[in-house]
């Protein structure tokens, strides 16, 4: 039985906190009630940075991670090595890989993985957008890191057959296995996912 409240204020924050991964009514409320004690202006501040998070935040157009500007900060560096670009599932591979400290190539971010069962197919990721990126030239290796699991290395392959069909020249390499199969690199500690990124091994059908 849901709890009542009595005010239908708190009841709305309530229910708009607990739409949030991982909270449940009770830390909701929990959440709401701290608020509550603290001061006005400091509520407002955390109102106004989720505000601002979402209208502000854009994704980079060349590699679609997040930025605040058209081309984000890592893409428009010139102290990366713009020659090496690393295939990530996602935004939070991007920061994984960061923390390591051992990576000064250039990131592209899928969005996702191919997975038929869940209806994602390679046009709803940015698998197109990487093919031009090749195509434009200047890339001399691709490292796919997508983690090891089954829709990963579908779409690694996937990914691969592509490539090679682009430019046969271009060196594919994966992460080497250091990474378990089946885990998700952002839950794969730093050191595991600076070896495995250092120890990368060409990519084999």
């Amino acid at each position: 039985m849901e709890q009542e409240f009595s005010s239908t204020l708190l009841e709305n924050a309530v229910s708009a906190l607990s739409r949030l991964p991982g909270v449940g009514r009770r830390t909701a409320l929990r959440f709401a009630l701290h608020l509550l004690r603290r001061p006005a202006d400091e509520a407002a501040s955390i109102g106004q940075a989720i505000i601002r998070l979402r209208s502000d935040i854009r994704y980079c157009s060349v590699c679609h991670n997040i930025s605040e500007s058209d081309i984000c900060p890592i893409c428009s560096s010139d102290r990366r090595q713009s020659s090496v670009v690393c295939v990530v599932e996602n935004v939070k591979d991007v920061m994984s890989i960061e923390n390591t400290r051992s990576f000064s190539g250039l990131y592209h971010v899928l969005g996702g993985l191919i997975s038929p069962i869940d209806g994602i197919g390679p046009d709803a990721l940015e698998i197109a957008s990487l093919v031009e990126r090749v195509r434009a030239g200047g890339i001399d290796e691709v490292i796919l890191a997508t983690g090891a699991t089954v829709e990963a290395d579908t779409t690694n392959f996937y990914i691969y057959r592509l490539l090679s069909r682009e430019n046969p020249s271009l060196r594919i390499t994966q992460l080497a296995r250091g990474v378990s199969v089946g885990d998700e690199l952002q839950y794969t500690d730093e050191v595991t996912l600076a070896r495995s990124l250092t120890a990368r091994t060409p990519f084999e059908l």
